[in-house]
């Protein structure tokens, strides 16, 4: 549902704050530079140039990315230099979910990927001998998925023309497409065996847990069933499980999943068997892929949000620890044809995504871009201290406590509390930049890894299910006692903020917990749950509603039990709610929390963003939501006259 960019103000306090209001806290901050604070537009150049997965070209010679100079497509030779502009007329990917999946094809002749420049997302291809530009499909629908055959001649896809993703195909010498299946489920992932005789792809089940990995022949005939993988929710439609790897000797499946009770790599026999994990931990896997000669299979492993890069051997062993950076995240691997050097991202808690190369044989890395800007900009931002706290029920929780530079006890700094979306997702070891202004501005900040969060078993995960607001809040609520028990912290200044499950986090905070916060800020958060899913019922967020809560069917009480809204009479917390709009997908959760906060006179401000979707994105936006926010808190967490319950600060 698309929103009304400049929705008009309907109610006394129901505050849309214009775009030149609450600029003072920045002057302020830009003024008190003496201690070295970055200014928001510092910290806002400091974000990557590599954008998506850096894919290696099959004779070796370049890496192809997304380049965010460029905005489009761009390469670099593994020894490093200048970037080459791709001059591919790239447009958009057409739907916020998809990607437009840029890759080569197997010869390198061209360069494919999706685009939406001729109205709708269609499969193209880019000539790398004379530049031009072909548009292979005319189907009109989101494609989430492709693969070339290896021997070039098609591109098997998944796309939902009829309403539901089916497995396609598009010759490319004569741009026919034909329709590969028809199932009423999803099918989707395709990808080839190394004869090009035959496509694997992954059917899912209604409720998105259960996967299938269908072979069938080229033409779509003959399909069987060669695995079966259970109980793992697929908030992307396919893409958390992902493709289902066929092994260069065309014996062996890599497949992604949780059946040991940790996202890991399993291998199946194509002709049929019992799986064997790859190289089991109590630890998760993603983006594993196999060498060219089949030898290994490289992979990412996420120990408390700092994720390696290992390869092992393709008939089991140890696997070797190949990157390991210090306070960072490696992604991406791409491996070289030669098998003997990987491509892959890597970024840390005070540096943005780069674009490096690491030898097999010796373990040496090279960076190939460098997104740092000029300044010293790197060496003023603040390294966040991996702490755990205890909360109820056992549970001991994963956290990043982010100290403002020259911190001491007695300061009486405010405290936020920092909720990550979700919720079924994590914070990692990557620059935190809307966190950074706020510490650069005196605020300690708690970033926690709360039950429900992956990264940290199956059993982790699921603990918050059926009890969304509650069981999670618990550890949300402990947090902020360990931001109080801080020496430099003020124990009655803790606000709280997030986006998207933090908003809704935030939302709960107020309605569940009202005495914890002093102040709160939801960015585009979802207040009541029964509402949503009778008015805009937006397919995946219904699937991880029902997964984690129950079908609505059988658990509306469930459903409204982890709905904000319903404790709204006892907020008593000061309220920003901010979120963006004009573009699909909208929401009108925020304002239908305003609306209930407006007829029980609760305090409340409200702002949206225009020409974004629910979520903030746009560089500007973001520079003027930071601002808002900074302003909003400072009225809330740093006001010297005025502490909770009516009475004078010195008064308590």
């Amino acid at each position: 549902m698309v929103r009304d960019p400049h929705p008009t103000a309907i109610f006394g306090l129901f505050l849309a704050l214009s775009a030149a209001a609450g600029g003072g806290s920045e002057v302020h901050a830009q003024n008190g530079r003496e201690g070295g604070v970055l200014t928001i537009d510092q910290l806002l150049s400091i974000e990557s140039v590599v954008g998506g997965a850096p894919v290696w070209s099959p004779d070796g010679s370049a890496i192809l990315f997304e380049s965010a100079l460029t905005g489009g497509l761009a390469t670099l030779p593994p020894e490093g230099g200048f970037p080459t502009r791709v001059p591919a007329d790239m447009g958009g990917s057409g739907h916020f979910l998809t990607s437009q999946m840029p890759g080569w094809s197997p010869s390198g002749t061209w360069i494919s990927y999706v685009s939406d420049k001729s109205g709708a997302p269609e499969i193209w291809i880019w000539s790398t001998r004379d530049g031009a530009e072909v548009r292979l499909t005319d189907l009109g629908a989101r494609i989430n998925s492709m693969s070339w055959s290896p021997d070039e001649r098609s591109i098997v896809f998944a796309g939902d023309r009829y309403g539901n993703y089916d497995i396609w195909k598009v010759d490319v010498a004569t741009r026919r497409v034909d329709r590969l299946t028809e199932d009423k489920r999803y099918e989707v992932f395709p990808t080839w065996t190394p004869d090009s005789r035959h496509i694997l792809y992954v059917r899912l089940d209604d409720t998105w847990e259960d996967h299938d990995v269908i072979e069938v022949d080229a033409t779509g005939g003959n399909p069987r069933t060669v695995l079966e993988d259970r109980d793992f929710f697929d908030y992307g439609a396919g893409a958390t499980f992902g493709y289902p790897s066929v092994s260069p000797d065309g014996g062996s499946i890599l497949f992604r999943s949780h059946r040991s009770g940790w996202i890991n790599y399993w291998l199946a026999p194509r002709e049929g068997g019992e799986p064997r994990p790859v190289a089991p931990a109590e630890a998760d896997q993603s983006a594993a892929t196999w060498s060219p000669d089949g030898r290994w299979i490289t992979y990412t492993e996420n120990h408390n949000g700092h994720h390696d890069l290992r390869v092992v051997s393709a008939d089991g062993g140890e696997p070797r620890v190949l990157v390991s950076p210090e306070g960072g995240v490696v992604s991406s691997p791409s491996w070289a044809s030669d098998s003997r050097s990987i491509a892959y991202l890597q970024e840390d808690l005070t540096r943005p995504r780069d674009l490096y190369v690491v030898s097999l044989e010796d373990g040496r890395s090279r960076q190939l871009t460098s997104s740092m800007p000029a300044g010293n900009l790197g060496g003023r931002l603040v390294t966040p201290e991996k702490i755990h706290y205890e909360s109820t029920d056992g549970y001991s929780i994963p956290a990043y406590l982010y100290r403002p530079p020259g911190a001491a006890a007695g300061d009486r700094l405010p405290g936020v509390m920092w909720i990550h979306g979700g919720p079924t997702s994590q914070f990692h070891d990557t620059f935190q930049q809307h966190v950074q202004f706020f510490v650069q501005r005196g605020y300690v900040v708690l970033l926690p890894n709360i039950r429900g969060s992956s990264g940290y078993g199956k059993d982790f995960a699921d603990a918050n299910n059926g009890c969304w607001g509650h069981c999670d809040l618990e550890d949300v609520v402990a947090g902020a006692d360990y931001l109080r028990a801080l020496p430099e912290v003020d124990l009655e200044r803790i606000g709280i903020t997030g986006t998207s499950y933090g908003g809704v986090m935030s939302m709960y905070a107020v309605a569940f917990a009202p005495d914890a916060f002093r102040a709160a800020i939801p960015g585009s958060g979802y207040a009541d749950w029964v509402h949503f899913y009778h008015s805009e019922n937006e397919l995946r967020h219904v699937k991880l509603l029902d997964h984690e809560l129950g079908p609505f069917e059988t658990s509306e009480d469930a459903w409204r039990h982890s709905s904000a809204i319903t404790n709204v009479a006892d907020v008593s917390t000061p309220i920003l709610l901010v979120h963006g709009v004009g573009r699909y997908p909208g929401s009108d959760q925020s304002e239908i929390f305003a609306r209930a906060l407006e007829n029980y006179y609760k305090p409340f401000q409200y702002k949206t963003y225009p020409n974004e979707n629910y979520y903030v994105y746009g560089k500007a936006n973001r520079r003027r939501m930071l601002l808002d926010m900074l302003d909003f808190f400072e009225q809330f967490l740093r006001d010297e006259g005025v502490a909770p319950g009516g009475g004078a600060a010195g008064d308590r």
